[in-house]
This record gives C-alpha cells, structure tokens and sequence, in this order.
C-alpha cells in the first residue's frame, strides 16, 4: 500500500515547477498520506478523507454497507449531535458532501481558507467516534432503499446496466452494483454498519487531500492535531478481491422493460486499469474511447450518425480509474426505424473498419489537444483537482503517476493505441446487451 511505501521518506514530495501544481506529499506517523495542493487565487478550501475502501471491499451477503455507511456518518459522533456537522458547514458558508465508489468511500467540504481547522475537527471526530443507534439504523436504511428505488428500480437503463455488469464480473465484486443488491440492503444492521467501520475506518487506511489556499506546513500542523492523534489500525487487512476466471466465451443479455423509451445496445470488454509506474496502456485506452466515441467528430458518429444514419447517438467509454481490470464499453442508439440487429451490426462494421485503417493522425493530434486543454482548465477547480489525487491513491497510484499521466497521454502513438483496440476487442472477453421494450399484454 502507498503508506507502506512512503514510509521511509523523510521529505515529502513536492512536484516540480514544470507541472504548474504546487504539490506536497507527506505520511503521518500513524500512516495517513496527506496530499496539499496550493493555489491562493481565492480564499477557499477543499477539504477530503479519502478511505480505501469501497463496495468491492464488502463481505460477501452485505451489499450496499459501504454506501450505507457513508450515510451513517452524518449521524452523531461523541462531540456532535446528528446533522450537525453538515449545519455546522453550512453556517459556516460552505458545503459538503461524501460518494461512495467500488474502490474508495470519500468525503469533503468547501468552505473558506480560515475554517480548514475546523473542518479537520469535525472530520478527525467521525473517523473514530460516531454513535449509532437502532433507530439510525432503520431511518437511514429506509432512506438508502428509496435511494435504490428512485436511482434504479425505477430506471430500466440503470438496471440494465446493472445486468451487463453482473454479466461481465462472476466472480468479482465490481458485478455487484455500489448500492447493493435490494435483498441485501434490507438485511443490513447495527453490526454490518460497525463492523466496516471498525475495520477500514483508521488513518493508515485514509488519504487527506487538501486543495485551495493553504500552506503545507500550516496543513502538516494541522493534520498532525487531529488526525495524527488518531492510532493506526494494526488489524488492517491486505487489501484482496476475489478475481475473476478467465473470460473464454462471448455473453449476451436482453433486457426488456415495458418502460424503455429509447431502445440500445451496449457492449462491454474487459479491460486493464491504470497501474503505478505502468499508465501506458491506460493512456491508450484513454484515447481510444475518445477517437471511437468522443462526440460528433469521432469514428462511430462519423459511421453510423452522418455516414449511413442508422443511429442517433454513439458513445465509446473506458474508466480507467480503478483498482482492479475495468472495461471498454460502446453504445449506440439505433435510429427510428433501425432494429437492434441492425445496429449492432452497424457497430460491429464500423469498428472492423476502424482496425483496418488505423488512426487518423489529424484525429489524434486534434483529440491530445483536446485533453491538454481540459487538463489546464481542471487546475481551476479546487474540488477537480482534491478529487484527481485523491482518487488515484486510493487505487494505489502516487503521486508522481498523477503529475506524469498529462506526459504519458501526450507520449501515446498510433501503433499504441492500435495495439490496445487489438488487446481489448476480444469478443471472447465480452458482454453485448439490448435494452429493448417489452410491450404490455392486456
């Protein structure tokens, strides 16, 4: 883990001038990594507690504790009452919030520069010391499955979606969905809900990152107050997943639900993630979905949009921000008209064409383009760039793979990107779903 492997520095890192960050790195006796980014053009902070644990990390049978748990932290700790941290920032003119995701729980505020020690207060408190009760239990269920109810139950894209990820991950836990399994999520206790918390919940097992105007030794003061007075926790497990067997055989999945509007097909592909020291693939990957999918110019609205028409939207996705292998996915939208058979067939020829005549260098330049500027424009947003740091490290980057991955996209060719689409699209290795309508019988 990077706690492990930033123990032995007695600097922290700072990156070089050339990055146009000012970035501090730096671990707290106890194993917290503090990351600090400055930028006084305004007198405003982000604060975020990044833990290293997710829904992946579940035990098997409690789906959905994580996000659960996320919740429960805004109850009562030994020093604060239930809501009154969020009242607490907000009458102190900021905002907060917390994500769960399969990898990492974080939380943060937005507040101005002279509350950050109050922010840490608050924080450093519910790391160890919140009081649950029965009665937030069930309240706080209650509102976790409405939240299912409302975000997928009640949207047949969201649970086809869910679907085609259950269908690609058998063994893993990214085939369960974040929130959990609704069977699940009705099941859970006092004692899913403290037995996560008492086990990941610890500053050996956390990530503070720190954007805004601030000072890193100011931070470092700070940090070491609150959070470094918290013990590590030695029982801390290796952080394992179940892996996924070797993917031979194609899967293919209808979903059909009596409210779709708009049927599609969606095809996922295995996929490598981004790895320390190793973003190269990632990097190409990166590009692909943007040259095969990324807006009006890209290869598929090209084909199937303006060329031939038999599509209304296009979309080429890769997330690469994960710990462990992530996927590919292509998505079109048939237009009026055009069935699904079709469609897929249209996306099949599209990409056979693509592999037989490469890049288009004027894409690629115009695309790497692209990502620098978007990459400029992000440093402007305190919270883009707590959560850029913060989320790779919690997926086991550091933070010289964040300040070298502008670099790595700039340095990627065309014979890389085309060695990726060959790696990647193995039909072997894929899931191929239509979302469709079911009509109603009377």
């Amino acid at each position: 883990m990077l706690a492990t492997v930033f123990a032995f520095c007695t600097l922290p890192f700072v990156a070089g001038a050339s990055d146009d960050e000012a970035v501090t790195f730096f671990t707290l006796d106890n194993g917290m990594d503090v990351v600090v980014v400055e930028d006084h053009r305004a007198p405003a902070v982000q604060q975020m507690v990044w833990y290293r644990a997710g829904s992946a990390d579940e035990p098997k049978g409690s789906s959905g504790v994580a996000h659960f748990l996320e919740h429960l932290l805004f109850k009562a700790t030994d020093k604060m009452e239930s809501g009154e941290f969020s009242a607490t920032v907000a009458a102190n003119g900021g905002r907060d919030n917390a994500f769960t995701s399969y990898d990492y729980t974080a939380y943060f505020q937005r507040v101005a520069a002279d509350r950050l020690e109050l922010m840490m207060q608050m924080e450093s408190d519910r790391m160890k010391n919140i009081r649950l009760t029965p009665d937030n239990i069930r309240t706080e269920r209650d509102v976790i499955l409405e939240e299912r109810n409302q975000r997928t139950d009640n949207n047949p894209g969201a649970l086809f979606r869910e679907q085609m990820n259950a269908a690609q991950y058998l063994n893993h836990r990214y085939g369960t969905p974040i929130i959990g399994w609704r069977h699940e999520m009705e099941e859970l206790d006092l004692e899913d809900a403290l037995s996560f918390y008492e086990l990941y919940y610890s500053p050996n097992n956390a990530i503070l990152v720190v954007s805004g105007d601030v000072e890193p030794e100011e931070v470092r003061t700070l940090a070491e107050k609150y959070y470094g007075v918290i013990p590590a926790n030695p029982d801390l497990p290796e952080r394992l997943r179940t892996q996924e067997p070797p993917q031979t055989a194609e899967r293919r999945m209808i979903f059909r639900d009596a409210r779709v509007a708009q049927p599609y097909v969606s095809r996922s592909y295995l996929a490598p993630e981004r790895d320390p020291g190793a973003q190269e693939k990632a990097a190409a990957l990166t590009i692909l979905a943007e040259i095969l999918g990324g807006g009006t110019t890209s290869v598929l609205a090209d084909k199937l949009q303006f060329e031939t028409q038999v599509a209304t939207y296009t979309g080429a996705f890769y997330r690469g921000a994960t710990l462990d292998d992530t996927t590919f996915d292509v998505v079109v939208v048939p237009a009026a008209g055009t069935s699904l058979q079709e469609a897929e067939d249209a996306m099949d020829g599209a990409l056979r064409e693509f592999m037989e005549a490469g890049v288009d260098p004027a894409q690629l330049d115009r695309i790497k383009s692209q990502i620098r500027a978007e990459q400029i424009y992000a440093r402007d947003d305190a919270e883009s760039v707590a959560n850029r740091y913060g989320q790779a490290l919690s997926i086991g980057l550091t933070v010289e793979d964040v300040q070298n991955w502008p670099d790595v996209l700039e340095a990627v060719t065309k014979e890389d990107i085309m060695q990726a689409a060959r790696d990647v699209f193995d039909i072997r290795t894929s899931v191929t779903g239509w979302l469709m309508k079911e009509e109603v019988t009377q």
